[in-house]
């Protein structure tokens, strides 16, 4: 559990538990056991399930290759966090979520896990191309926390090769005598700048999709297993990316 729950304050790990002990008298348990504790931390992950929306098997299905793509393209990444839950349980806002877990607190951001992740986030709309031959609206978040990510690398961080170590972020400052004023840059820096967060989005897009492409029938594995069992966790995953069948879920007794 500890390892769960990176980054977790005191008062986070309180709200685990009253989560967990709410879960454990829904089902009118004596004792909160790891069952308890698990789907807690699921809801505060990723949301409440939302088990009263019911969708059809052709939206279940292109979720699930939505997922599967995020996920395969996590995997196969070097250096990114492991891939703990995939569900086509509809959570909060979202149809499906790929859940990465971290294996230690994170202070600093490096630059390749900024560009993997960018390639993670194209990964579900990469799925649903190849798969499918669809697009769906279901991305469009993870386009704009995309474009959001090289954007920051660019104009924030000085991340680019092309630009170097200078922040071209627009930004309020304080005037000489007390009024806010603007830094603006010059169109030609401008058009140097989108060129560059272009470039980026293009880059860590091919890569997605060259592994997508290359490991077809894992996906197809994955979302055979999400259409089953709605969720798959780390043990069922790592079945998966080595081409084992996954074993079924865990069945909590209570």
């Amino acid at each position: 559990m500890a390892r769960g729950t990176p980054g977790f304050s005191g008062a986070d790990l309180a709200n685990l538990v009253n989560e967990a002990a709410l879960f454990a008298a829904r089902r009118n348990k004596n004792t909160v056991d790891m069952h308890d504790f698990e789907d807690a931390k699921d809801k505060i992950f990723m949301g409440p399930e939302r088990k009263s929306m019911v969708l059809r098997d052709e939206e279940r299905s292109a979720t699930a290759y939505h997922e599967a793509g995020h996920a395969i393209v996590a995997e196969l990444l070097p250096g990114t966090d492991p891939v703990h839950k995939v569900t086509i349980m509809p959570r909060g806002w979202a149809l499906g979520v790929t859940w990465q877990l971290p294996e230690h607190d994170r202070i600093s951001h490096y630059k390749h896990k900024m560009l993997n992740e960018i390639s993670i986030l194209f990964g579900g709309r990469i799925a649903e191309e190849v798969f499918i031959n669809q697009q769906s609206t279901g991305a469009s978040n993870d386009f704009e926390r995309a474009t959001k990510l090289a954007r920051a690398m660019v104009t924030k961080y000085g991340m680019s090769d092309k630009l170097g170590v200078m922040v071209y972020e627009e930004e309020q400052q304080q005037g000489f005598f007390g009024g806010m004023g603007s830094r603006t840059i010059s169109e030609a820096t401008q058009q140097q700048v989108d060129a560059e967060i272009r470039r980026i989005l293009d880059e860590q897009y091919k890569i997605a999709r060259d592994l997508i492409e290359s490991n077809l029938d894992i996906a197809h594995a994955m979302v055979k297993a999400l259409m089953e069992w709605e969720t798959i966790d780390r043990e069922q995953i790592l079945d998966i990316m080595a081409g084992r069948e996954p074993k079924p879920p865990r069945i909590y007794v209570s």
